[in-house]
């Protein structure tokens, strides 16, 4: 199994206290997140975008740059890149430059994103975002492989022997598709051979086990190589104590009070996916995919997850209105505690040496403590 730690950068105000976190301090943290991620042996650190509510995101590429110049080892990512809102041209440019700079180590995952409002505010129809999408996804899929592009699409106007600079570190990147609620993300990373990010984050397993069981099934129709078709999944939020009676009841407050925050955004009636359907943190913990209580219970937890979803990299948050001390330490010990548990039982080929489509630059974590190349012997 491979782990990711992702921040979407949400910054409300704590739904207890009121207070809010300054902008400055809660980007820097991501940054320091990420260098204590590589510390850790963590293999990825993803950065979320959103342009609409009480969200930090809205340039993720420049966090990534950040996040590069800090770190050397492991991968970066996108959690997601709401492709469906963006220029492909610049988006092409700005992508291959964060993996220029991280030398090799950027992976994407792109997606519609779960923000309704973003869609108005930056002026385009929301009952097109699909048709956005796959135009958006096509075109950017062909600047990253290709150059001198000429291309007509629907959307924006004709390229006519169009190359972007700067070019892929080690060439095109690997691309993921994010996959929440609807069929069409999951039908068209099958289409392309693409793997695919389940969010895992909000709704009952079932809900999300449809959709990868669609995926595979499409995957395979189209004749890919069953080696690429990996599966990650996301979480419903972390928080380890010594029982799960303690992390229950030390999470019940922030968690409850963030989902009545939830409820408070506008939501068109009924929207699946937008709101947990765990309205307490017992819910979240018993039904839901919420990894709280102590380590082994969540090890336990991630490998049955893993029965159902056959996933090989599981993404973690870790809720950003802790105290930094209290977030450092439920990261400290997800990675000493619960990743070995995993590992052991669960292997994996993703971004190691057989591979062959994995970031240049990226280079596995030795569980001894030091980085090495990318071994499917070492890591799991």
């Amino acid at each position: 199994m491979r782990f990711q730690v992702l921040d979407i950068a949400f910054n409300p105000p704590h739904p207890v206290t009121g207070e809010a976190v300054p902008a400055a301090d809660r980007l820097n943290r991501i940054v320091e997140t990420a260098v204590l991620a590589e510390e850790l042996g963590f293999d990825s650190f993803a950065v979320g975008e959103r342009h609409a509510g009480p969200v930090l995101s809205s340039a993720p590429t420049v966090l990534l740059g950040a996040i590069a110049a800090g770190t050397s080892r492991i991968l970066l990512s996108t959690g997601v890149t709401v492709l469906s809102l963006h220029d492909p041209i610049r988006l092409a440019e700005d992508l291959a430059t964060v993996d220029q700079l991280s030398r090799g180590r950027l992976e994407i995952v792109i997606g519609k994103g779960n923000e309704d409002l973003q869609y108005p505010l930056l002026g385009l129809d929301i009952d097109k975002q699909y048709e956005y999408l796959r135009e958006n996804y096509e075109l950017l899929r062909l600047l990253l492989s290709s150059e001198d592009v000429t291309w007509e699409g629907r959307y924006r106007h004709r390229l006519e022997h169009a190359t972007t600079l700067p070019r892929p570190f080690a060439g095109p990147f690997r691309i993921w598709h994010g996959s929440a609620t609807s069929t069409f993300a999951v039908d068209l990373a099958a289409e392309h051979g693409d793997p695919i990010v389940s969010a895992n984050a909000l709704q009952p397993r079932e809900a999300y086990g449809v959709l990868i069981d669609r995926y595979r099934e499409r995957y395979a129709a189209a004749g890919h190589d069953p080696a690429y078709g990996f599966v990650g999944a996301g979480s419903g939020g972390l928080f380890l104590a010594d029982t799960t009676e303690e992390a229950v009841e030390q999470y019940r407050l922030l968690y409850e009070g963030q989902v009545r925050q939830q409820d408070q955004r506008r939501h068109a009636p009924g929207a699946v996916g937008k709101v947990t359907s765990f309205r307490t943190v017992e819910e979240a913990v018993d039904r839901g995919p919420a990894l709280v209580g102590p380590p082994e219970r969540v090890a336990e937890k991630i490998l049955d997850y893993h029965a159902s979803f056959g996933h090989v990299l599981q993404s973690v948050s870790v809720n950003h209105l802790l105290e930094p001390a209290q977030q450092e330490d439920v990261l400290r010990r997800f990675a000493a505690e619960v990743v070995p548990l995993v590992r052991a039982e669960v292997r994996t080929d993703l971004w190691g040496p057989r591979d062959l489509r994995r970031a240049a630059g990226f280079t596995a974590p030795d569980p001894a403590g030091s980085t090495t190349t990318s071994s499917v012997e070492a890591i799991a």
